[in-house]
């Protein structure tokens, strides 16, 4: 009977560490698990922070090519309206001599 309590016991405590150990193995897949997730969170925060970065350059650029394409056409309209100018003084040199020739 003695033989039969020692076994009991034995059975007993192996449970306890096939408990724990299983506890153990489960909790480093999580841990394992939970790295990976990181990582890959990591990863796409930085590939989503250049691809702003990209964004923000491109839109930098396309400000600047705004910008010197508004000067050019200030530089043009300021240049028409000389010319225009010019021209309605030619006009009205051209109509004042012919009135003067009537």
């Amino acid at each position: 009977m003695n033989g039969h309590l020692v076994t009991l016991a034995e059975s007993y405590s192996g449970d306890w560490a096939s408990a724990v150990g299983a506890g153990g193995v489960f909790l480093l897949l999580i841990v394992v698990v939970w790295q990976i997730a990181a990582t890959w969170r990591a990863r796409m925060l930085a590939s989503r922070e250049e691809h702003y970065k990209q964004l923000a350059t491109k839109y930098a650029q396309l400000l600047e090519d705004n910008v010197e394409l508004h000067r050019r056409s200030i530089d043009e309209q300021r240049q028409t309206r000389e010319e225009l100018a010019q021209t309605r003084h030619a006009v009205g040199a051209m109509e004042k001599m012919m009135r003067e020739i009537e």
